[in-house]
């Protein structure tokens, strides 16, 4: 009996113990960083010396995906939810073409579902400090920015490009920085007031998000430099990437100056694929680097290339979902380490939930898996299922699509076709295999249409206004 006691004692005491030590969690996400636009992934042009930094003291994830456009992502990671249950599948307030062949549907709120228990309540829950600093795009009203969402301190970008940004609620002022380097600023900080409490810090860049802006040194550093025949080379988006490198590196040497890097999870991510071009074909460059190339240059228009994935932002192609995610755990991942791990964004909620020791909210279905056992020993179900639903008009028409293992089907929801590729041997989408393996269609076809029920996925429905002459026009949005 005292035996069993003196067990059941130590048990609590290594509970606690373990509660006292969990980890401090930094996540860094860039917005539209394509999954191919990092040296750590291949790149032979953009420079990122700190994310390539992280990647050898951490894991490189190569099937790492999220949704097509920022608030469906951003909408996952903090419900834990596919965009499709969550009801944000389109960025807010979402694109519309008023007189085409159908009637897209809309997000079910301008915010994030009032319902939803965020991840940052999650974390506050569980005894976690939590901070957002930068973009939101999941409501503009305060009732639905992340201070009143589960954020302890929180800075919202609301607007004034890259040099005269715009906060909720305001910040002190900062002359001559920008945007990215107040974003550091405002996490460093955070860091600093709560190194004594375990955190959980979220930065959201605006970068690299069009329309392309940049220090004009670094512009005119890359447009000295080589060129590589086989990728854009834009100067300002190149140096967008810097911007952001340059905030990972201050962070980065913030916890390893306060001895705070072995038990902080750091995490680098985007939150779509990268952006080719945009969806309404006007110059991508503005702000004070609206002049780095002379008016008509091809790459007033281009801002990256994520070959040899198909397309890019805006789409369920490889190119538009397949984003860059980079973790470092000292100590518990292997520094240098890469995965073939299948996750998704959904995946962060039930990740941290254990990390933490944090409750699963009641009534609130999650998605996701704990990405721990892939960060910890390289375990992973290698036929994981993972859905994209994007029945809006961006860069392509409405989507869906489902992948398994090395299979992917994608759906046109306006003409009802599926296509099959096997993304072994097709990473580049372009095989159509739907005749060649009529039951591995007929397989994957019966998952989607399953996980589309079962998250009542929203539809577009034929549209009576159709006109083929105008087909192609944007309008704006209902309301």
């Amino acid at each position: 009996m005292i035996h069993l006691l003196n067990v059941v004692v130590l048990l609590l005491f290594s509970g606690l113990l373990t509660g006292q030590n969990r980890p401090n969690i930094v996540l860094i996400m860039a917005d539209d960083l394509g999954g191919r636009d990092l040296p750590v992934y291949g790149n032979r042009f953009n420079e990122a010396p700190a994310i390539s930094k992280l990647a050898d003291e951490g894991m490189v994830f190569t099937n790492a995906y999220a949704a097509p456009v920022c608030s469906p992502t951003r909408a996952s990671i903090q419900s834990g939810q596919y965009p499709a249950r969550v009801g944000i599948f389109d960025f807010i307030p979402g694109h519309w073409r008023p007189y085409e062949k159908v009637i897209v549907p809309q997000n079910k709120a301008k915010h994030l579902p009032d319902e939803v228990f965020t991840l940052g309540q999650a974390m506050q829950k569980a005894g976690y400090k939590t901070g957002y600093f930068g973009k939101w795009h999941l409501g503009e009203d305060q009732q639905h920015l992340p201070g009143s969402r589960g954020y302890d301190k929180a800075y919202t970008y609301v607007g004034g490009g890259f040099y005269h940004p715009k906060f909720l609620p305001e910040y002190k002022e900062q002359k001559g920085k920008r945007l990215s380097e107040i974003l550091t600023d405002m996490g460093i900080e955070f860091i600093e007031e709560n190194q004594d409490d375990p955190f959980f810090l979220f930065i959201s860049h605006y970068d690299v998000h069009v329309q392309l802006d940049a220090d004009r040194e670094l512009i005119e550093k890359f447009q000295r430099k080589k060129k590589d025949p086989d990728y854009p080379c834009n100067a300002v988006y190149a140096s967008m990437i810097e911007h952001v490198d340059n905030s990972v590196a201050d962070v980065l040497n913030t916890i390893e100056q306060l001895n705070m890097a072995d038990n902080t999870i750091f995490i680098f991510l985007s939150d779509n694929g990268g952006v080719d071009n945009r969806f309404d074909n006007i110059p991508l460059l503005g702000g004070e680097s609206k002049d780095a190339y002379p008016e008509g240059h091809p790459l007033c228009y281009i801002a990256t290339s994520n070959a040899p994935f198909r397309a890019g932002k805006g789409t369920v192609y490889e190119g538009g979902v397949r984003v860059p995610l980079i973790v470092r755990w000292p100590g518990k991942i292997k520094a240098g380490s890469t995965t073939e791990a299948v996750v998704s964004s959904v995946d962060f909620y039930p990740t941290f939930l254990e990390l933490s020791n944090g409750e699963k909210p009641n009534g609130q279905v999650l998605d996701g898996f704990s990405m721990v056992p892939v960060w910890t020993e390289n375990r992973f179900d290698p036929k994981r299922e993972i859905f994209t639903h994007y029945p809006v008009f961006h860069h392509e028409q409405p989507m869906s699509a489902l992948r398994k293992g090395d299979w992917k089907i994608v759906q046109n929801l306006v003409s009802g076709e599926f296509d099959l590729f096997n993304l072994k041997y097709d990473v580049n989408e372009m095989t159509d295999l739907k005749f060649s393996y009529p039951k591995k269609l007929e397989e994957m076809r019966d998952i989607l249409r399953k996980w589309q029920e079962d998250t009542q996925a929203k539809m577009p429905v034929p549209n009576p206004e159709f006109d083929a002459n105008h087909r192609y026009e944007w309008g704006k949005i209902p309301e």
